[in-house]
């Protein structure tokens, strides 16, 4: 059925009309419409402003109106029962901290009714996308549009099903954040402990399914990356060797577990341990924590990715001939520009190229793509994933960054030469010129116009000139965040005080002070 079909039949004019309001707020107007993902990406830059308003925009889409009774959230107004990449319960996450900080305290009922709401819409992520209950995920395109060989959304002309890459890793991260936030409500209601219990085994079972050894797993050992899994009707199978940013999201499922955090919750804890006592081959998918594998402050992890596969993926994600661009991560590999990526069905050729501007086929109205562009929220959970690592090794993990370069750095300068390319693409460079306006002389030259910078929806992988829709202010405006989060941030610091620094150092910036 339609998911939150009950959103076309608003009664209520007065409420319809503050919903509107709301929406028009938050989402690009001018026809690009409302999506769940967008939202969620929007609260961040958001919360800088005004994180009463941020929080507002994160519980929408969990109100009655909207969410579905089995849980499903409705992707855009155009297609509800379409999938969005599930990132509110990391969105609230950085809401709660964020207040945290601010305020002293934190909106605890507003915590509990947005963390209810989210289990409702797991639910109906592990009951309606994993297909055989295996463990990997799919969802379909996921936001990412024309990214694979195939409209993912789409029967696959093969016949059969994909296992997603990116679909099972963004289920990984949302075991994360909901353990995290049950971790929060657990130091107010006891409780909740049995939720950090159900969490951390949902990942630890993903982990299992994802990163099985050979064949029937989603990693290739060859080439050191992750692939989407063609699933044929015959029961064979095959990775679709597109090094594509949904090989580069298994990284993003990475959380550091602060000792404070373990102590807190010693009931979950404790049956955690007694679980993976019986089952250990758990343990063996996934990065190595717990006694005696404990990081800087005795810190733990959560994480798909191992220290050895994180070096051989971070090799090809900080290489310039692959996916660096000198303003950010590309969304596909520049490797593809000279080596497509060709399949055959039925005498029919699919291929994936290297685009590193607009699309060159009409697959989701052709005005979009991820074939080689940079696009400001995926590099943003990138940055998340490495800022946790570093959090966990500290200077003791170390990388050549662009790789070939010899120039070695920690994790922490990795995660700030990419926000530093991310940001130069709205920086005048030495010519005087902006990145993002490209070959548009009157944006360059005009005085009028040269210092009102647009934020556009995606940028020219090469180049940095802005593409697609240019009032995509909300998710492209995280760029904020990365300038003031590294700004503020001193990393010998943040080794000391761990995850919540940032926050803090975001707070006594606004009260006009820094420790």
């Amino acid at each position: 059925g339609q998911a939150a079909n009950l959103a076309l039949r608003i009664e209520d004019k007065e409420e319809q009309a503050r919903v509107v309001a709301v929406l028009s707020g938050c989402a690009a107007a001018a026809g690009l419409g409302a999506r769940a993902r967008d939202l969620a990406f929007h609260a961040l830059p958001l919360a800088m402003a005004d994180p009463d308003f941020a929080k507002d925009q994160l519980q929408l889409m969990l109100r009655g109106v909207y969410l579905h009774p089995s849980g499903q959230m409705p992707a855009y107004e155009w297609n509800f029962s379409d999938v969005n990449p599930p990132v509110h319960a990391w969105a609230t996450l950085f809401l709660h901290r964020t207040e945290q900080a601010m305020r002293g305290e934190a909106d605890m009922e507003y915590l509990k009714t947005t963390f209810n709401k989210l289990v409702l819409n797991f639910t109906w992520w592990v009951n309606r996308k994993d297909r055989f209950g295996k463990n990997l995920f799919e969802g379909g395109f996921l936001g990412l549009d024309n990214i694979g060989v195939f409209d993912r959304s789409a029967p696959l002309p093969t016949g059969g099903y994909l296992e997603q890459a990116d679909g099972t890793a963004w289920m990984a991260l949302f075991t994360q954040n909901m353990s995290e936030l049950a971790i929060e409500l657990a130091a107010f209601d006891s409780d909740y402990e049995d939720m950090v219990l159900k969490f951390v085994e949902h990942f630890c079972f993903i982990a299992a399914a994802m990163n099985r050894p050979g064949g029937e797993g989603m990693w290739d050992e060859e080439d050191g990356f992750y692939y989407d899994l063609l699933r044929l009707p015959d029961g064979s199978s095959q990775r679709l060797k597109v090094r594509s940013m949904v090989g580069l999201l298994p990284l993003c499922a990475t959380t550091v577990v602060e000792k404070w955090q373990r102590e807190s919750i010693p009931g979950a804890l404790s049956q955690i341990m007694r679980r993976l006592k019986r089952m250990p081959e758990l343990l063996d998918s996934i990065h190595k924590t717990g006694p005696g594998h404990l990081g800087v402050a005795e810190r733990g992890i959560l994480a798909l990715v191992s220290e050895e596969r994180l070096r051989r993926i971070l090799s090809k994600m900080l290489d310039e001939n692959e996916f660096l661009s000198p303003y950010g991560i590309r969304s596909l590999s520049k490797f593809h520009q000279t080596n497509p990526f060709v399949f055959h069905v039925h005498g029919q050729e699919h291929r994936v190229d290297y685009l590193p501007a607009e699309s060159d086929t009409g697959m989701f109205g052709g005005n979009s793509n991820w074939r080689g562009p940079v696009w400001m929220p995926v590099n943003i959970i990138i940055l998340r994933a490495l800022l946790n690592y570093y959090l966990y090794y500290g200077d003791s993990f170390r990388i050549e960054c662009p790789t070939g370069s010899g120039r070695l750095m920690n994790l922490f300068e990795v995660s700030k030469e990419i926000a530093d390319r991310l940001a130069r693409i709205f920086t005048r460079g030495e010519d005087g010129r902006r990145p993002v306006y490209g070959g548009t002389e009157k944006f360059q030259s005009d005085p009028h116009w040269r210092d009102h910078l647009l934020f556009y929806e995606y940028f020219h992988g090469d180049n940095g000139a802005g593409l697609g829709a240019s009032h995509q202010t909300g998710w492209t405006g995280l760029v904020a965040k990365t300038i003031q989060l590294f700004g503020l941030l001193d990393p010998e610091h943040a080794l000391r005080e761990g995850k919540q620094v940032a926050f803090r150092q975001d707070a006594n910036s606004r009260k006009g002070g820094r420790k």
